[in-house]
């Protein structure tokens, strides 16, 4: 029979693996009952914050959620956080745990005194060095190596999405369940992205600092159907990237947070390990793509847990043409490995 909720379908999975996830969802659970309650002030940066941003009183309850979480389950042998500098080694199970977990506890929370959508995005990554305490290095896993990833939608319904090596499945936090009682219903299984699309999201005050490549998209999707592209373009932005891949999710179409010449020492504005890989690894499971213009996201080995990337993601046709415009030798581009300048043309040329 054909699972209806959360539970029947964690039944399914490896059973290690079914209780961490049974852990993340729980936590998901308890944090949409505190959105619910309503807006509060923001609050400075806690201690050992990874920078100076100041942080709000949920986004405070999201990671105690999920940092008690994971500290119970027996099968987490660390985690790391967007919000903290390090990486948390579980007292009881940091050697015999078989998992790692990656969590950003609030993305989009500069959106919360406009009762904005928020989330929380979680990766699951094996501890392969299981027998050991868990290190910083037993984090620098490529996405690929993921064995389940997603995120956690706090909006008019609550939304959990969970990719696996299976496929994409969404369940959504049913309101009328009892109390002190969590229940995820199924609402679509082996969920698929369309691979073409009429929409595009993407910060358009940045234009001015992007590369070329994603300046020629844009351009051609304004253009509209009198324009290269030959159709009309719908241009979304609401500041919250799980709120956008959900969007994609539901109806496809393509998010940009693009390389640019703004800050040149950052080579790209989203966490690799806390936002770009497991939302990559729940896009390429729905068929869509990921890429950070010139590589897929998923084959990225970070070098530091808070590394930044360039992000493209979502309908396959889309990313795989701005992919192809960046390979294109005729265009501008700042490769990574030159920082601000390529190895041929001079960036302002």
């Amino acid at each position: 029979m054909d699972p209806t909720d959360l539970e029947p379908w964690l039944d399914a999975q490896p059973r290690l693996l079914a209780e961490v996830l049974r852990r993340i969802a729980g936590a998901c659970a308890r944090i949409s009952r505190s959105a619910a309650r309503g807006m509060a002030p923001v609050a400075a940066a806690g201690p050992g914050a990874p920078d100076e941003q100041p942080r709000h009183p949920l986004g405070q309850v999201a990671e105690r959620e999920f940092a008690t979480a994971l500290a119970t389950c027996p099968n987490v042998a660390a985690w790391a956080s967007e919000e903290t500098c390090g990486i948390t080694v579980s007292e009881e199970h940091g050697s015999g745990g078989a998992y790692l977990v990656n969590y950003d506890p609030l993305d989009g929370a500069s959106g919360i005194e406009a009762n904005g959508v928020v989330g929380s995005i979680f990766s699951v990554l094996p501890h392969l060095f299981r027998g050991t305490p868990a290190s910083d290095a037993a984090f620098m896993q490529p996405g690929r190596r993921q064995v389940a990833a997603g995120y956690c939608l706090y909006g008019p319904s609550t939304v959990l999405v969970i990719a696996t090596a299976q496929g994409v499945s969404l369940f959504t936090l049913d309101p009328d369940a009892p109390a002190g009682e969590d229940r995820w219903l199924l609402a679509r299984a082996d969920v698929h992205v369309p691979a073409t699309t009429n929409e595009f999201a993407v910060n358009v005050a940045n234009q001015r600092y992007w590369e070329k490549p994603v300046q020629r998209y844009v351009a051609e999707c304004l253009a509209g159907a009198a324009g290269p592209r030959g159709r009309d373009f719908d241009m979304r932005w609401t500041a919250s990237t799980v709120a956008e891949v959900h969007r994609i999710l539901a109806r496809g179409g393509v998010v940009l947070h693009p390389r640019d010449n703004q800050e040149p020492y950052r080579p790209g504005r989203l966490r690799l390990m806390f936002e770009a890989a497991p939302l990559a690894f729940v896009m390429e499971k729905a068929g869509a793509a990921a890429s950070n213009g010139t590589a897929p996201l998923l084959d990225l080995v970070p070098d530091a847990l808070q590394q930044r990337v360039p992000v493209i993601m979502g309908s396959a046709d889309e990313v795989e043409r701005i992919v192809g415009y960046h390979a294109d030798a005729c265009e501008n581009v700042s490769w990574q490995l030159f920082k601000t300048r390529s190895l041929f043309i001079q960036p302002n040329a």
